[in-house]
């Protein structure tokens, strides 16, 4: 009996637990191609105290945590320059919001309470959490990570608000040549399915597409050959800002979980 990736080229977007995925890969009968389109994320540390010291002075009106592992790092870093007491008191008088269930898990364990949190763990659910909120002359600090979140600083600044960042952890972009190989390979029908385990690495692929003037050929090559895997619901939100109508997601957000959906999905076709 075959199996459901007999034959499937399947390219794994991430760098972490590599091993393991083509180990899953392979057992479904797939060959997997490491492509990693994550780049380095780094912690800028010594960058982001400033930014601290000034919410700690200044306050906001608004403070948006975007993610679990960024908001613990903004709170050890305030400790480390001896402002966690005074971080957090400033924080407590500003109004807070929060995506995603870790975040607001970290944001529970320091009593603090979120007045607007996301319904389905991406941008977009935040978006909708806050559009009855008034920003307008408002100052709004959003913690991200990695990359900017442009869909979420054009709502609130086109609501009036005055918005500032904050990135604990900054990217530095993959090397050319692995996006360059990558899209050779979805454009001569070389790939047959795509594994994106952050939303960094669905913006890495298309700013190398648009830079070079590819984005056309590679949303067609996800629309008619390549298939597009998501880990969750903030990678498929990715896809879709992307213009990839096309993808798969399983329910569970693992890398595991993704995997087995990928098997699902060509043996169904296999079969139809």
């Amino acid at each position: 009996m075959a199996k459901a990736l007999e034959g499937k080229t399947i390219v794994i977007g991430g760098s972490r637990k590599i091993e393991e995925i083509s180990l899953l890969i392979e057992k479904q009968g797939g060959k997997p191609l490491s492509r990693p389109l994550q780049g380095t994320v780094f912690l800028a540390e010594k960058e982001v105290e400033p930014s601290v010291m000034k919410f700690v002075k200044e306050g906001a009106d608004w403070f948006i945590f975007t993610t679990g592992i960024g908001t613990e790092t903004l709170l050890r870093i305030a400790g480390d320059i001896g402002e966690e007491e005074a971080f957090l008191r400033r924080l407590g008088q500003a109004k807070i919001a929060s995506r995603g269930y870790k975040t607001l898990n970290v944001l529970k364990k320091t009593g603090l309470k979120p007045l607007a949190v996301d319904e389905d763990g991406s941008t977009q659910g935040l978006i909708r959490s806050l559009e009855d909120m008034d920003f307008k002359g408002k100052r709004v600090v959003i913690q991200l990570h990695g990359e900017s979140a442009p869909k979420l600083i054009a709502f609130l600044e086109n609501k009036g608000a005055d918005v500032e960042t904050i990135l604990p952890y900054q990217h530095i972009r993959p090397e050319d040549e692995t996006v360059k190989a990558l899209c050779g390979e979805l454009l001569n029908d070389q790939a047959d399915a795509v594994c994106f385990t952050t939303q960094i690495q669905v913006r890495s692929l298309f700013d190398y597409a648009r830079k070079n003037g590819l984005e056309d050929r590679i949303l067609h090559a996800f629309k008619e050959s390549a298939l597009a895997v998501s880990v969750g619901k903030v990678t498929s939100e990715a896809l879709r800002d992307e213009g990839v109508s096309r993808y798969i997601a399983p329910e569970r957000e693992r890398m595991g979980a993704m995997i087995v959906e990928l098997a699902k999905y060509f043996d169904k076709a296999s079969t139809s």
